[in-house]
């Protein structure tokens, strides 16, 4: 399949610069795979949509504060700077802003007194070694929350907290797992009362979700690995699920990644692990039986992978499941529904 197959138009007011006014107060569209239909309705009607003693796996993972300004030693001009993945405690795997003029040798003062240096290139990315230790703990003080670029402002206070899930525990990721951020302690709450469980596991999110498709044709799209944990009681509850017929609903395209990753012969694999899975229209999904997620980019991985998963139980042929879905976003777009990671949600049944 063509890259340019999964493009689609979206008017720019409808990309979400904001939260909503309070978390939960989002709109789900519901698209129903077999019927090829979709309805309207909110992410607090999700204890109500769902059946009782579906699982709802969620990635845990937390937003490091990974946005990093420095200060050019040789020109004075400001940089900006994006760590996805630390290699030790000085050195760092990095976006940078006109990354072709950051060469090897270039140095940077940083907030805190720091000073780091480019030691070489990567692809797309830069190697950054600072003269001292960068840990979580110094990104909460002198790091910023990493906005996507679609939304076109400086993080605030706020985002702190909204760009941020509830249930965050394991810091790690240079973006969040936005699915999740539609979930309060109060409709978690609301779900389990109704017989639904939940199982979490963590995947960091980072190169692989970053890096856009460049090439003409899907299938020679490469994804960077990302690194992942599955705790044994997390793995446990979802094969009693499956075994017991009851739904495993992944919330976010991460934890489908992750699950797809892990199954291995009716199993999931305990531990931690790496994934470099691209999944596209003519995938088998192996342990997710639905999908919570949000609205897309055009020609991202993400709207490869939702495609995919649409496709499973319509005709089975891989333009199936990406016209369903770009029907789907086209309404949306009639809708007025909010796009991208502040944006609205989709359940796929």
């Amino acid at each position: 399949m063509k890259t340019q197959d999964f493009s689609f138009d979206l008017p720019e007011r409808l990309i979400a610069q904001t939260p909503p006014p309070e978390r939960g107060l989002s709109r789900l569209m519901v698209l129903d795979r077999a019927s090829r239909t979709w309805s309207h309705r909110m992410a607090a009607d999700l204890p109500d949509i769902l059946e009782s003693g579906s699982l709802l796996v969620f990635n845990d993972s937390r937003v490091r504060k990974a946005r990093l300004y420095g200060e050019s030693k040789s020109s004075g001009a400001g940089v900006e700077f994006l760590l996805l993945q630390k290699l030790d405690a000085h050195t760092w795997r990095a976006m940078v802003r006109r990354s072709r003029r950051r060469r090897p040798g270039s140095r940077y003062a940083f907030p805190g007194g720091l000073e780091g240096e480019i030691l070489g290139a990567d692809g797309d990315f830069r190697i950054l070694r600072f003269d001292a230790p960068v840990d979580d703990a110094w990104l909460d003080i002198h790091g910023r929350i990493p906005l996507p670029p679609y939304i076109r402002r400086q993080d605030t206070p706020e985002d702190a907290d909204r760009y941020q899930t509830v249930y965050a525990a394991a810091p790690g990721s240079a973006a969040a797992p936005t699915a999740g951020l539609h979930f309060t302690r109060e409709l978690l709450a609301r779900l389990e009362d109704r017989g639904i469980e939940t199982a979490f596991l963590t995947l960091h999110v980072g190169l692989g979700t970053f890096l856009p498709v460049r090439t003409a044709d899907i299938e020679d799209h490469r994804m960077h690995e990302e690194t992942y944990g599955i705790t044994e009681e997390t793995a446990s509850r979802i094969e009693k699920a499956r075994a017991e017929g009851r739904k495993v609903v992944a919330v976010g395209t991460t934890s489908v990644r992750t699950l797809e990753s892990a199954w291995k012969n009716g199993r999931l694999a305990r531990g931690e692990g790496v994934t470099s899975i691209f999944i596209y229209p003519g995938y088998t999904f192996k342990a997710v039986d639905a999908l919570f997620t949000n609205f897309h980019t055009p020609r991202s991985t993400l709207l490869m992978l939702v495609a995919a998963f649409a496709e499973a139980g319509t005709s089975g042929h891989p333009a199936a499941g990406r016209d369903f879905i770009l029907e789907s976003y086209a309404c949306a777009i009639r809708e007025e529904y909010r796009f991208f990671s502040y944006g609205d949600a989709m359940l796929i049944l």
